[in-house]
């Protein structure tokens, strides 16, 4: 995480022009001088930084070096260390000369090595150090037979107590939990465009929109999913599968959801109407229906839907795809399966009941574990591709650093705990990192 601080830190700099106004080295001025403004404090604080981590990053190779570690190990960390001394005279050369777009580049390139260098070694040690080489299912996930009826909450008789959990159930069908993240997506996106385009009218329709959107995706999912959730303990009590909500009018509400949504979409441009439009049956048709129960990637691809929410905000504003709103929809696109792989093993039980072939009931839990660091490691990459958005600073910087560190500190409990609540924790922890990070680009791009 160090290493990630610089990274970026180094890249708000670059941006920001803060390395200007400290020209020589090792400090500024005549090179043994403190620097007298702000932005020199900033260059010359980062360069105090890369002292400290470079001794972290070395003690790190001792350590490593004196235990039994496996060789791929040794090398990943091999790669970092050898790496380092180049990336810091290149940090060098860009300071004392202002460099060339070549030399930034490669400056860039070997923070990331030395970042992915690091994270690889960190991955393989936990595997070997907690990991199970015998978990490995013995073949794809059969449907289990739908629970007992009686294990369902019952519908109430009261005509007073039906209509309250009928009401509850059309929202519930709505999938509240994920709109406010969605839609924070989708107001990061726009904050980030900023610009004429970022109207209050704007900003209000597409965040309704986009929350219809979701509620007619999730009354969707609830309609295909009927039948596995009888046979999922936590899906079990959902409306279609208890009979709350009857198969036709949830299908009405799921297409007067659709409608309002693409109407209030429409109001701002049709490049965001289409967009919702892509949305919803992304949702509805391509994840619930073919991905989710036919391979084991459906986490992974299945995070496109919940990048789109990125190019629509993006979209409303500007009334293109540009490249802000496909950084944002890639930071959104790799931080999913570290997100849901959690959950995944919390439920795995359940998804395997499912018939779901979720990556711990395919591969196993010691396989999910690693792939949620190396999705972890992929989120903060294309967090730091995102510092170089002009409208970002020092509270994004501060805000994914620190609630990264966050993550992953959780994300190697749950290497050694193993447990149902390791799983949740960390679950809750992506949720935290997510949900800070997009309140910082908020806050920095519509209020800073």
């Amino acid at each position: 995480m160090g290493v990630y601080l610089l990274l970026v830190v180094g890249v708000a700099t670059a941006l920001t022009d803060a390395a200007a106004a400290c020209t020589a080295w090792p400090a500024c001025g005549s090179g043994w001088s403190l620097p007298t403004t702000l932005d020199g404090w900033v260059a010359f604080g980062h360069r105090i930084v890369a002292v400290v981590v470079g001794f972290g990053v070395l003690a790190s190779a001792v350590a490593v070096v004196r235990t039994d570690a496996a060789r791929r190990v040794k090398l990943a960390v091999a790669v970092a260390i050898f790496a380092y001394p180049a990336q810091a005279g290149l940090g060098a050369v860009v300071a004392t000369t202002g460099g060339t777009d070549r030399i930034s580049a490669i400056h860039l390139l070997a923070g990331v090595t030395i970042f992915g260098g690091l994270l690889a070694a960190l991955t393989w040690w936990l595997e070997a150090e907690t990991g199970d080489p015998d978990d490995v299912p013995s073949g794809p996930p059969e449907p289990s037979e739908p629970l007992d009826p009686e294990s369902r909450p019952p519908i109430p008789t009261d005509p007073v107590e039906r209509t309250k959990a009928t009401l509850f159930a059309y929202f519930r069908l709505m999938k509240p939990r994920l709109m406010w993240l969605l839609c924070l997506v989708a107001a990061a996106a726009m904050a980030l465009a900023g610009g004429s385009g970022l109207t209050p009218y704007t900003v209000g329709a597409t965040l309704a929109g986009g929350a219809v959107a979701i509620g007619a995706s999730g009354t969707f999912n609830h309609i295909l999913e009927r039948d596995v959730d009888r046979r999922m303990a936590r899906t079990s009590d959902r409306p279609l599968a208890t009979d709350l909500v009857p198969l036709r009018n949830a299908v009405a509400f799921g297409l007067a959801l659709t409608t309002l949504s693409i109407a209030l979409f429409a109001t701002v441009n049709l490049l965001t109407a289409a967009l919702g439009v892509v949305a919803i049956l992304f949702y509805s048709v391509i994840y619930t229906l073919i991905l989710k129960p036919n391979t084991v990637q459906n986490t992974v691809l299945g995070g496109a839907a919940g990048a789109l929410p990125a190019l629509i905000g993006w979209a409303a504003v500007t009334g293109s795809i540009g490249v802000g709103g496909l950084l944002l929809a890639a930071f959104i696109f790799c931080w999913t399966p570290a997100h849901f792989y959690s959950l995944a093993l919390a439920y795995k039980d359940d998804y395997e009941r499912g018939g779901f072939p979720m990556l711990p009931v395919v591969y196993g839990e010691t396989a999910t574990r690693r792939h949620i660091l190396w999705y972890f490691g992929a989120t903060l990459i294309a967090g730091a591709a995102l510092a170089a958005a002009d409208v970002l600073g020092w509270i994004y910087v501060a805000v994914a650093v620190g609630f990264g560190a966050l993550f992953l500190w959780f994300v190697i409990r749950l290497h050694y705990e193993q447990t149902e609540a390791a799983a949740f924790r960390s679950f809750h922890a992506s949720n935290a990192y997510l949900g800070t990070v997009l309140l910082a680009i908020v806050i920095e791009g519509l209020v800073l």
